[in-house]
């Protein structure tokens, strides 16, 4: 009797794979983040899956740490540690984006952009707690990131491109008065 030995799936694997299903459906960006977003959803990692030095850093700071690049270019999966009060820039991104909390909370401040390009306009502020996935694409996804909490916060993080390629998902940076 012939017996097949098979490696069980990672997480990561089971989540690599899914992603692959939903950008192979070919659609335009903001239908891929939410075909992606629903990969995420149901495939949503553990903190566990991420190497322990990671986690390090002090007050303020965040980590990131690449766990993918599609080899043909079509998306990227980055883990991102933050820890309390940690806090990006206001960006946007070069492509979709679509996020999913591991552990902890990450908050994001949202902003348009005004007629003019001057001013940035707050247009709310979700607080993304364990277990949430948020998918978007440009235009419409200028927003900041930080952690508010007294906890560390993880978060994996997947876009539609090549960051081997790029370096970075951000598009611009926007240092702009904002307007509430």
């Amino acid at each position: 009797m012939n017996t097949l030995t098979v490696r069980p799936a990672t997480e990561l694997d089971e989540l690599l794979t899914a992603v692959r299903g939903a950008v192979a459906r070919d659609a335009d960006w903001r239908e891929t983040a939410s075909y992606v977003g629903e990969a995420l959803r149901e495939h949503l990692p553990s903190p566990g899956l991420l190497p322990a030095d990671l986690f390090g850093g002090e007050r303020g700071t965040y980590r990131s740490r690449r766990l993918h690049v599609e080899p043909d270019g079509s998306f990227s999966m980055v883990a991102i540690v933050w820890q309390p009060g940690a806090l990006t820039r206001v960006h946007d991104h070069v492509t979709w984006c679509v996020f999913g909390v591991l552990a902890g909370v990450e908050h994001e401040d949202l902003y348009t952009l005004s007629e003019d390009g001057t001013t940035l306009i707050e247009a709310g502020h979700n607080p993304n707690t364990t277990g949430e996935v948020s998918a978007f694409a440009p235009p419409g996804d200028i927003h900041r990131v930080r952690n508010v909490g007294d906890e560390t916060a993880v978060s994996l993080h997947i876009y539609g491109t090549d960051l081997n390629r790029i370096g970075s998902s951000a598009r611009r940076f926007y240092d702009l008065p904002i307007q509430s």
